[in-house]
């Protein structure tokens, strides 16, 4: 009961609903995408597009924005629209543009944070936005609700164009074949995917973005085989463990956005487990 009555302590603070609201809607929309882009073979782009929020962070600390996120969600959508259209030049392989941009932006940014520091300390500065840090639970009700209409966006798109991602992801040669748009649909997902990692550098920091994305897919895929069970099952996964991530964060004071992650990281052998005895007893 004492663990109880210390959550329910913790919930009557509007700072920890605003955390848990925001934490669980990043942890949805995050594991809409990530299916696509596990089944695509571009599981990096997060990692690539989050080093770029940081470098944009950097940039926004230079000039002394008090809400930096006009200026990085921007940037990282129109680095998120480069990638993809040099991702499919002959001549620059997709992962070779990923990794350059991932190193390029992480060095620039710390280079930046360096020379144009304004902070007293900028070691934790740096490691606050590399790993996440509890600033999610000094968020105000302006940013939760900024986050609120983005998720909501991401979410009604990502349903109401359901079937074409479905078809850009399995088999982008036939879409072209019959007429489809696959670049407008390519780039609608590249704009989707640079929001969420804007979105979650709150929460998890850049470096550990691509783990929120890639684990409930590839948990749910241990299990399920249809595109669609896998979405579903991968976005209450990811609800689940988001969930209970900032519970556990808020219970024993740990960083909530490693805490999440390791939640994830549990999930995932779990549903190894799980997809081993289902198998095994199928063959029985």
């Amino acid at each position: 009961m004492f663990v109880a009555d210390k959550l329910i302590m913790y919930f009557q603070f509007p700072f920890v609903r605003y955390a848990m609201v925001v934490g669980v809607l990043i942890a949805l929309c995050s594991s809409l995408l990530g299916v696509t882009l596990v089944l695509k073979r571009f599981s990096f782009v997060g990692d690539g597009l989050s080093h770029v929020a940081f470098g944009a962070i950097a940039i926004a600390s230079v000039f002394n924005l008090t809400n930096n996120m006009y200026l990085v969600l921007p940037i990282t959508i129109i680095c998120a629209i480069l990638l993809l259209r040099t991702g499919q030049n002959a001549k620059l392989k997709g992962d070779a543009v990923i990794a350059m941009i991932s190193v390029g932006a992480l060095a620039f940014g710390y280079l930046l944070m360096n020379v144009f520091s304004t902070s007293s300390n900028l070691t934790g500065d740096v490691c606050s936005t590399l790993f996440g840090s509890m600033s999610i639970l000094t968020l105000t009700s302006r940013e939760v609700w900024l986050c609120f209409v983005l998720s909501v966006a991401v979410i009604v798109i990502y349903v109401l164009f359901y079937n074409r991602i479905f078809a850009v992801t399995f088999d982008e040669v036939f879409m072209r074949a019959t007429g489809g748009h696959a670049e407008i649909y390519n780039l609608m997902i590249a704009v989707i995917i640079a929001v969420i990692i804007v979105l979650a550098m709150n929460l998890v920091g850049s470096l550990l973005i691509s783990a929120l994305v890639i684990f409930p897919a590839l948990s749910a895929m241990r299990i399920f085989k249809s595109f669609r069970s896998v979405t579903i099952f991968s976005a209450v996964l990811s609800v689940f463990c988001a969930f209970f991530g900032i519970v556990i964060s808020l219970l024993t004071g740990t960083p909530v956005g490693s805490t999440i992650v390791a939640v994830d990281t549990l999930a995932f052998f779990a549903c190894c487990g799980a997809g081993m005895m289902a198998r095994g007893g199928a063959r029985a």
